[in-house]
């Protein structure tokens, strides 16, 4: 039985393997671990899995060595706008190297960004037509905006210089509006970054009576930390929360799914803050303007009132007018018939007197005397009858021109 040593073996295979791969070879894999060391180095492990079961294939180790990778990286993030990552799909140019003593390797020499971009934007579009299929894209949107935005839950990191800004800019807007603000610290960047927001949002959904809209922001940096915002879970939070969500992630390229999802999107930090001053400014316009209109309907109409009430103190001075006069021409009317009547009543009591005074005339004793008649009285009353007197009284007789005394015989 012939037999070989096992360097002599490794040596057959390393030579097997630089005869048959003695060119790079350009392959399709995932990242499924990626390290950096002090060095440089980047150390990876690319594996593929099947399509529909996502049944493990092939996993192998690769390296780009520092020489490469320095060239490589910056070329790659300034293509792709992200980071060489865990989960990533690459195409990369590998020479396939067998050493006796370390193994099978790969080693990095290239990478086709163009690649990635489009497994991105494949990775992408497949997010947005879940979203779509669920029908959430735009729930987040159908919430109505609060009249007056104050009370702000932000979702930021604590140090982040977009947050500064934010705080900045509502501090010193010359309009002086309150805002309360609550920041719920999250990681902004990074493979932590969905997660942390994700329990961000859970604990200010804990609180949300407290609160008219959530703000998340992240301040200015590399395009190739903002690979969280295009993720499936944390866009379904948001598009399901029950708070209006602002976005201002301060970036410049595509808006993320994150913005898609969100009620409102601008660009920055410092723009989230001038669309909440403006809304606050609006308000207040509006306010003015139905302030100016109720002062308007106000003056108008104690103008009418004033106009109302001098033109019915007018129609009353006429009326009073108008019922004096009558009423002088009713007194002269009444005055006149009374002096009528009285004249008339004097005439006829004058006309009653004088017959009454005619009658006394022809009653009274000087009447009688007048015309020839004499009275004769006793003791002051007057003598009708010759029984009333007896021999010896002495009676008194009248004439016209006088009187005398006499005794009875």
């Amino acid at each position: 039985m012939t037999s070989i040593t096992l360097s002599e073996l490794t040596e057959q295979i390393q030579q097997t393997v630089r005869l048959g791969f003695d060119t790079p070879v350009w392959i399709r894999a995932e990242i499924s671990e990626l390290r950096e060391n002090p060095g440089g180095h980047c150390y990876m492990e690319l594996i593929e899995k099947d399509r529909d079961s996502d049944t493990l294939l092939a996993k192998s180790k690769a390296t780009c060595w520092s020489s490469t990778y320095r060239m490589l990286k910056p070329y790659f993030e300034s293509s792709t706008g992200q980071s060489l990552r865990a989960g990533m799909k690459v195409l990369v140019a590998v020479s396939v190297e067998f050493h006796s003593v370390y193994g099978f390797s790969l080693n990095v020499r290239d990478i086709d960004p163009t690649f990635t971009m489009g497994e991105m934007a494949a990775r992408r579009l497949q997010i947005i037509r879940q979203l779509e299929a669920d029908g959430i894209v735009d729930m987040n949107k159908l919430l109505p905006l609060p009249r007056l935005i104050q009370r702000l839950a932000i979702i930021s990191s604590s140090t982040a210089a977009g947050y500064g800004d934010f705080c900045d800019q509502l501090k010193n807007d010359p309009s002086h509006f309150a805002f309360y603000t609550r920041l719920f610290p999250a990681v902004m960047q990074g493979d932590q970054a969905e997660a942390s927001i994700i329990a961000a949002l859970e604990k200010i959904y804990e609180r949300a009576d407290l609160f008219d809209v959530v703000v998340i922001i992240r301040g200015g940096g590399a395009t190739t930390d903002l690979a969280c915002f295009d993720s499936y879970e944390l866009a379904l939070n948001c598009a399901q929360f029950p708070l209006p969500v602002i976005t201002g992630i301060g970036h410049q390229r595509d808006i993320s799914i994150l913005d898609m999802v969100a009620h409102t999107s601008v660009k920055t930090p410092t723009a989230v803050a001038e669309f909440l001053i403006s809304g606050l400014q609006e308000a207040e316009s509006q306010a003015e303007d139905i302030f100016s209109d109720i002062r308007s309907v106000i003056k108008n109409r104690i103008e009418n009132e004033y106009r109302f009430v001098d033109q019915t103190k007018m129609r009353i001075k006429q009326t009073l007018r108008s019922w004096v006069v009558q009423k002088t021409h009713l007194l002269e009317r009444h005055k006149s018939r009374l002096q009528s009547s009285v004249r008339m009543q004097l005439f006829k009591q004058n006309n009653k007197l004088l017959l009454l005074e005619k009658n006394i005339d022809t009653h009274s004793p000087a009447f009688l005397l007048r015309h020839g008649y004499t009275i004769t009285t006793i003791n002051g009353k007057r003598i009708t009858s010759s029984k009333q007197v007896k021999q010896g009284d002495k009676i008194r007789t009248f004439v016209p021109d006088g009187d005398f005394e006499s005794q009875v015989n």
